[in-house]
Order: C-alpha cells, then structure tokens, then sequence
C-alpha cells in the first residue's frame, strides 16, 4: 500500500513540475521572441513552444488530475475536502485559460509566418492575438501557484 502511495505521489509532484515548468518556460520563450518583433524568429519559436505545450503540458495537465484523485483514494481524504473543492476550481480556472492560450499560440505563430513569408511587419491582428495570450496567461500561472499553495498547506477553510 505504501509502495503505491509514494509511486502515485511521485508521479503527481513530477507531473505538476513538468505542467508548471514547461508552462512557465514556453510562455517566457514565447514572449520574449515576441519583444523582438520579428516575425520569422516568432514563428519559429511558436512552433516549438506549440509543440512543447502539446507534448509536455498536456500530457501532464492530464496526468495531474488521475494522480489526484487517486491520492485522495489513498489517503482516504474525502473528495468534498474544502482545501480540494476550491483546488478544483483553481485547476478548471487554468484549464480553461491554458486551452484558448494554446490556440492563440497557433494563431500568433501562424499570423507571424504569413508576416515572416510576404516581408510583411506583423499586423494589429497578430497584437491583438498577443495581448489576448498575454492577459490569460496570468491567471492560469496565479491558479496553478493557488494550488501549489493548497497542495502544500492543505488549510481548513470553511
């Protein structure tokens, strides 16, 4: 039974370092071509940052809820803990923000290729795009940071 518990909460901490780290990374190396204008270096980071995220941030945003849950079977927490619910929530709120960010990043990627190709300056379209990337970033990276928290201090709340 322990043997099973600690594999299952091994396999939850690494999956949650990949899901943030990767996270955070690509969303740095994403902006950070993206402050240097230029459309053919933003597209090609863009493709790897798309790639990265499909591979590694969304196999470990799956991953991270299987091994929860079985973590609260195993512990036997119940799944109705006030510290979970609101983990729940904080987790669906980064969900919900990581998916269109990740097509957005096609969107960004694909506007600054067809710049990159015509010799074009990138367009309002490719900053509105961005600035929509940007805004829900924050709150997908400040929710997984809540439920870091939650993971950790495990606090009575209600």
């Amino acid at each position: 039974m322990m043997e099973l518990y600690l594999l299952v909460k091994w396999l939850h901490i690494v999956s949650s370092t990949v899901l943030f780290g990767f996270g955070a990374g690509t969303a740095w190396y994403f902006w950070n071509a993206h402050l240097s204008g230029d459309p053919a270096l933003i597209a090609r980071v863009g493709r790897m940052v798309v790639r990265a995220d499909w591979i590694f941030t969304g196999t470990s945003g799956l991953v991270q809820p299987v091994s929860g849950i079985a973590l609260i079977h195993l512990t036997g927490y119940s799944l109705f803990e006030p510290w979970l619910i609101v983990t729940y929530g904080l987790y669906a709120l980064a969900f919900l923000c990581w998916a269109p960010v990740v097509w957005l990043q096609i969107r960004a990627q694909r506007l600054a290729q067809e710049a990159a190709d015509s010799g074009a300056p990138l367009g309002p379209e490719y900053r509105r795009t961005m600035r929509l990337w940007f805004l829900l970033g924050w709150p997908a990276f400040l929710g997984l940071m809540g439920v870091f928290w939650l993971m950790v201090a495990r606090p009575m709340l209600w």
